[in-house]
């Protein structure tokens, strides 16, 4: 799936992963690809990208408030978080 993480100042993150653990304002939420079309709200906490299946690497950053959107029949992730750093 592909996956996009931006801030207002800039894109952090654009490509293809196998996972996305987010901080919803309620808790954590984990997408997988094909996933159902969703929308929440962002909490505080780590966002970890996960590319290349089994142990593969995982990007990690820092977001804080904003919105997660999940689209195209779960081929897409939309990650737009007021504050992004990289973890």
């Amino acid at each position: 799936m592909h996956v996009t993480v931006v801030s207002p100042e800039q894109a952090v993150f654009d490509g293809s992963a196998d996972a996305v653990i987010a901080p919803a304002y309620d808790g954590q939420v984990g997408i997988l690809p094909h996933h159902a079309p969703l929308l929440t709200l962002l909490g505080t906490g780590v966002l970890t990208v996960r590319q290349g299946g089994g142990g593969a690497a995982a990007t990690r950053f820092r977001v804080s408030g904003g919105f997660l959107q999940v689209v195209g029949g779960g081929d897409a992730v939309r990650i737009v978080a007021d504050r992004v750093e990289a973890s």
